[in-house]
C-alpha cells in the first residue's frame, strides 16, 4: 500500500513542534490567554503611566470638556503610542481640574492670609485689599497656568519617551530578527524570537503586534505588522525600510540573495540611526548656546545690577522677588527649554538599561548615602544661617549672646566701624546691637532689615557649600562603585569586536560553545574580555551551568558584572543561533561582530562631533559660570559697604550744612532698601546648583542617552568642581573688595 502523503497542516505541526523544541517562541507565538499577561507587563514596565491613567479616568471624568476634531485626533494618536488606555476629552478634563483646583486652592489661601493680617481689626474691604497678598496670588495664576499646560502636554511628553526609549533598540531588533532569519526564514517566529530578548518598550510593542492578531483586531501578522510600523513613519522611515526589506526577503527564490537583503536591512537601520544623529548634533548647536545664555550669563548678569537698583527704586524689589525669579521662574524656564531640546534627540544610540541587574546597584538605590551626607553637611547648614539666629530673641536668651559684634571684638583694628551682621532698624537706620533694640523692631514685623554685614555675607556662603557638598558627597557615594564598574565594561566592549571574530571562528571549526569561553580567554590574556569570558567558563565549568544560565543567570550570570546592552545581545544571540548548529552560531557572530564594529564607527564619529559642544557647555557651567557669580558676590559686598558709609550720621550732618550734593546721593541711596547681599548671595549659591543638575542632565542625555548612572556621577563631579569654584572666588572677591571699599572710604568719609 502506498504511504499516504502528509497534508499541508500535518507538515506545519510536525517541523513546526520540531523548530519549537530547538528554538523557543511560542509563549509569544502561540497565544494563549495572552490578555492579562499583556496587562500584567504593561503594569510593570509604566507605572507612571498607570498613575496617570487613574488620575485621568478619575478627575477628568468630572468635567467634560469639547475639543476640536484636529486635536482630538493628535491627542489620540499620542495616547495610542503611550499605550494610554483614555479617551482625549479626559486628559483634557484632567488638565482643566488641575488649573481649576490649584486656581480655587489659591484663592483661599490668599484671602485667609488677608483676613489673618487684619490682626482683629475692622473688616472693610479698604483693609482686606491693603492686606491682600497681590505677590502670592500672581505666582497661583502663573502655577495654574503652569499646571494647565504641563498636564495637557504629559501624553504627548509620554509618547515622545516612548518613541524615544523604544527607537533606542530598533537596531538590536533588526538584528535579532536578521539573525533568526537567516537560519529560518519565518517573520512571525522571527518577530516572537525579537519579542521575547528585546527590552522594553520595543518588546512590549512586538507583543502587542501578536495581541492584535489574538483578539481578531488583524487577520494576519503582517497586517498587524504593518498597522503598528505605520505609527513610525513620521519618526524613523529607515525602521519601516528595514522592515520592509525583511519582509521583501522571503520572495527571494535564491538564498544568497535572501541573506543580502537582510543584511542590507540590518545596513539600512543604522544609516538611519547616524543621519537622524548626525542632523541631531548640527541642529542642537545653536538652541542650546541659546539656552546658557539665557539661563546662565544674563541671570547672572542682572544679579550684578540688582543690590544697587533695588536702592534706587525705593525697596519695591526685595529679596523673596529675587528668590522667586531666580530660583524658580528661570530654572523652569532653562529646565523646559533644554527638555523641549532633548525630545529632538533620535534614539538608538547611547541608551543603557541594565543598570538595575547590577549586584552593585542597591548600593546606588540605597537611601544610607543621603543621611550620611546630611549630618556631615549639617555644621555648615548651620553657620549659613548663623545671622538668622542672632536675631533670635529665645536663642540670645539662651545662649546670652548679644545681636551683633564688631569685627574689631576680633582682632580686626582697622574695621572698627563694621559689624558682623549689621541688622537695621527701618524706622531709625540704625544697627541693632542689644537685644531691646532686637525686640522693640520686631514689634514690627516691616521694622527689622537686613543683614547688611560683611560677616554675615560670608557665614552665608556656607549654606549654598553646604547644600552642593549634600549632593556631592550622596551622589559620589552611590555611584563610586558602579561606575568603575561601567569604565570597566566600556573597556569590554571596545575589544568585544575582537572577541566575537574569535568566537565565531573557534566555534566554525567545530568547538562547541560550552568550551569555547575557556579557549578564547586563554588567548585574551591581559585584556577586559578575559575576566568576562573566565566568568563564563567558571560558571560552565565548576558550577555545571548551562551556556545560557552561565552568561544570564540572575545571580551568578557575567552579564551581572558587565551590564552592556551591547555584550547581552551579542552573547544573545550566540545562545540562541547555536541551537541551530554550531556553522550556524559561527555566521551569526561574525554578523554580531560587523554591526558592532559598524556601531564603533558611528559612536566615535558621533563623539566627534558632539565634543565641542560638550566642552563648551562643560567649561561654561563649571568654570565661567560660577567665576561670574563669585565677582557679583564680591561686587554686591563692595556695594554694600559704600552704602553703609555714605549713611553714617557724618555724612548726613556734612549734608546738612551743604557739602555739594551728597546730601541727595544719601538721600538717594538708602541702604536700608537694598535688597541684603547675605540672600542675594545664597539666591546666586542655589540657582548655580539648580543650573548645574539641569545643565548635566541635557549634556549626558546629548552624549549619552537615558543614562540615570551616568547622570548622577557627572553631577557629583560637576558640583565639587563648580561650587569650590564659586565658593572660593566668592570668598576673595568678597574679602578683597570689602577691604578696599572700607579703606579709601574711611579716608574720604
Amino acid at each position: 500500500m502506498a504511504e499516504r502523503r502528509l497534508t499541508a497542516k500535518e507538515v506545519l505541526e510536525k517541523y513546526g513542534a520540531k523548530l519549537e523544541s530547538q528554538v523557543k517562541t511560542s509563549s509569544v507565538a502561540s497565544g494563549g490567554g495572552y490578555s492579562k499577561s499583556y496587562s500584567e507587563f504593561k503594569g510593570e514596565m509604566a507605572p507612571e503611566f498607570n498613575r496617570y491613567e487613574k488620575w485621568a479616568n478619575s478627575l477628568g471624568r468630572f468635567i467634560r470638556v469639547k475639543i476640536s476634531d484636529k486635536d482630538s485626533a493628535d491627542l489620540q494618536k499620542s495616547l495610542d503610542v503611550a499605550h494610554l488606555d483614555i479617551e482625549p476629552w479626559q486628559a483634557m478634563g484632567l488638565a482643566m481640574m488641575t488649573f481649576l483646583s490649584t486656581f480655587v486652592f489659591g484663592m483661599i489661601i490668599s484671602v485667609a492670609i488677608a483676613l489673618i493680617s487684619l490682626n482683629g481689626g475692622s473688616f472693610s474691604v479698604d483693609s482686606l485689599v491693603e492686606n491682600f497678598p497681590f505677590l502670592l496670588l500672581f505666582l497661583i495664576v502663573l502655577s495654574s497656568l503652569f499646571l494647565f499646560y504641563f498636564v495637557k502636554g504629559i501624553p504627548q511628553r509620554m509618547a515622545n519617551k516612548w518613541r524615544l526609549k523604544a527607537s533606542s533598540q530598533m537596531v538590536p531588533a533588526i538584528l535579532y530578527i536578521v539573525v533568526y532569519m537567516r537560519h529560518t526564514p519565518n517573520l512571525e517566529k522571527a518577530v516572537a524570537f525579537a519579542s521575547e530578548h528585546l527590552q522594553p518598550p520595543l518588546s512590549l510593542d512586538f507583543k502587542k503586534v501578536f495581541y492584535n492578531v489574538q483578539v481578531g483586531k488583524f487577520s494576519t501578522i503582517k497586517e498587524s505588522l504593518d498597522n503598528y510600523l505605520d505609527g513610525w513613519r513620521d519618526y524613523a522611515p529607515g525602521f519601516i525600510e528595514a522592515f520592509h526589506l525583511i519582509e521583501s526577503s522571503l520572495f527571494e527564490p535564491d538564498n544568497s540573495r535572501r541573506i543580502a537583503t537582510l543584511e542590507k536591512s540590518l545596513q539600512v537601520v543604522l544609516d538611519s540611526v547616524y543621519d537622524k544623529m548626525l542632523k541631531f548634533t548640527h541642529n542642537v548647536r545653536a538652541p542650546l548656546t541659546n539656552v546658557y545664555m539665557l539661563g546662565v550669563v544674563l541671570p547672572t548678569l542682572a544679579l550684578a545690577l540688582l543690590p544697587l537698583a533695588s536702592v534706587m527704586v525705593g525697596g519695591i524689589i526685595n529679596w523673596m522677588h529675587v528668590f522667586i525669579l531666580f530660583n524658580l521662574i528661570v530654572p523652569l524656564a532653562v529646565f523646559y527649554l533644554t527638555d523641549k531640546i532633548m525630545f529632538l534627540r533620535p534614539g538608538g544610540h547611547g541608551e543603557t538599561t541594565l543598570l538595575e541587574k547590577n549586584p552593585l546597584y542597591p548600593k546606588y538605590a540605597s537611601k544610607k548615602p543621603y543621611y550620611k551626607a546630611f549630618f556631615i553637611c549639617l555644621p555648615l547648614f548651620i553657620i549659613g544661617i548663623l545671622p538668622l539666629l542672632f536675631q533670635s530673641v529665645i536663642f540670645l536668651s539662651v545662649t546670652g549672646l548679644q545681636p551683633d559684634y564688631t569685627l574689631a571684638s576680633f582682632g580686626f583694628e582697622s574695621l572698627s566701624g563694621e559689624w558682623i551682621f549689621d541688622f537695621k532698624d527701618y524706622s531709625t537706620s540704625e544697627t541693632i546691637t542689644t537685644t531691646e533694640q532686637l525686640k522693640s523692631a520686631k514689634n514690627s514685623n516691616t521694622n527689622l532689615v537686613g543683614p547688611f554685614g560683611f560677616g554675615a555675607l560670608v557665614f552665608g556662603m556656607f549654606f549654598p557649600l553646604g547644600l552642593a557638598l549634600f549632593f556631592v558627597l550622596s551622589f559620589g557615594q552611590r555611584t563610586k562603585e558602579l561606575i568603575i564598574e561601567r569604565e570597566r565594561t566600556k573597556d569590554l566592549e571596545n575589544e568585544f569586536n575582537n572577541s566575537l571574530f574569535q568566537l565565531g571562528n573557534r566555534i566554525g571549526n567545530g568547538v562547541p560553545p560550552e568550551l569555547v569561553f575557556g579557549k578564547v580567554a586563554e588567548s585574551s590574556k591581559g585584556l577586559m574580555t578575559e575576566d568576562f569570558f573566565r566568568r563564563v567558563n567558571y560558571n560552565i565549568q565548576q558550577m555545571g551551568m548551562s551556556v545560557e544560565k552561565a552568561i544570564f543567570d540572575p545571580r551568578r550570570g557575567a552579564m551581572n558584572y558587565y551590564p552592556s546592552d551591547l555584550i547581552a545581545t551579542s552573547m544573545r544571540v550566540l545562545v540562541e543561533s547555536s541551537k541551530k548548529g554550531l556553522k550556524i552560531a559561527a555566521v551569526s557572530l561574525m554578523s554580531i561582530s560587523e554591526y558592532v564594529k559598524n556601531i564603533n564607527k558611528i559612536s566615535a564619529r558621533l563623539r566627534d562631533m558632539l565634543a565641542e559642544i560638550i566642552s563648551d557647555m562643560k567649561s561654561n557651567m563649571t568654570f565661567l559660570a560660577p567665576l561670574l557669580a563669585g565677582v557679583v558676590v564680591g561686587l554686591s559686598g563692595m556695594i554694600t559697604a559704600i552704602l553703609n558709609k555714605l549713611n553714617l550720621p557724618e555724612v548726613e550732618a556734612g549734608a546738612a550744612t551743604g557739602a555739594g550734593g551728597v546730601g541727595d546721593i544719601v538721600q538717594l541711596f538708602q541702604i536700608i532698601h537694598m535688597i541684603p547681599p547675605y540672600y542675594l548671595q545664597i539666591a546666586i549659591g542655589v540657582y548655580l546648583i539648580q543650573i548645574i543638575f539641569i545643565l548635566t542632565g541635557t549634556l549626558v542625555m546629548i552624549d549619552s542617552g537615558e543614562d540615570k548612572l551616568e547622570k548622577t556621577n557627572k553631577i557629583s563631579k560637576n558640583l565639587k568642581s563648580g561650587m569650590l569654584l564659586y565658593f572660593i572666588v566668592a570668598l576673595f572677591s568678597t574679602m578683597s573688595l570689602f577691604i578696599l571699599a572700607s579703606v579709601v572710604l574711611k579716608g574720604v568719609f
